[in-house]
């Protein structure tokens, strides 16, 4: 079992030096979104690996110019570790809210909504375009 997470480690170490390194958004060493290239639409996730560099490099701002939905998904991973890890570590037993049954369906609606709005290309909608 430890060598499993061992290998997602040596695996999470090597994608973080290839996106601190190499820059999306200049070099062609990462693959374009498929779902653009077929329709010249941007999906929800358009702009993430453009994010991570810029995230990796402190540039919050930029992070947020490439896909706001990327930093709304990383406020909810950390809200589930420091969760998980204040029920796991103390004697505190507090609700996650990312297993209240109504959490998937607000997260489609924000995805859904999210990837419609950035594709108009009008003010102030076109912002949300990577």
């Amino acid at each position: 079992m430890k060598i499993k997470y061992i290998g997602i480690g040596i695996l999470l170490c090597i994608i973080v030096y290839l996106y601190y390194f190499n820059n999306p958004a200049i070099e062609g060493l990462f693959p374009a979104c498929p779902f653009h290239s077929v329709t010249g639409l941007y999906c929800p996730g358009c702009g993430s690996q453009r994010a991570l560099h810029q995230l990796l490099h402190f540039n919050i701002l930029q992070t947020l110019n490439y896909n706001a939905l990327y930093v709304l998904g990383l406020f909810t991973i950390f809200y589930n570790i420091i969760v998980e890890g204040i029920n796991r570590f103390t004697a505190k037993q507090y609700y996650n809210y990312l297993y209240h049954p109504k959490t998937p369906i607000i997260f489609g609606i924000i995805i859904v909504l999210f990837w419609v709005l950035r594709n108009i290309p009008v003010e102030p909608f076109c912002h949300l375009a990577p």
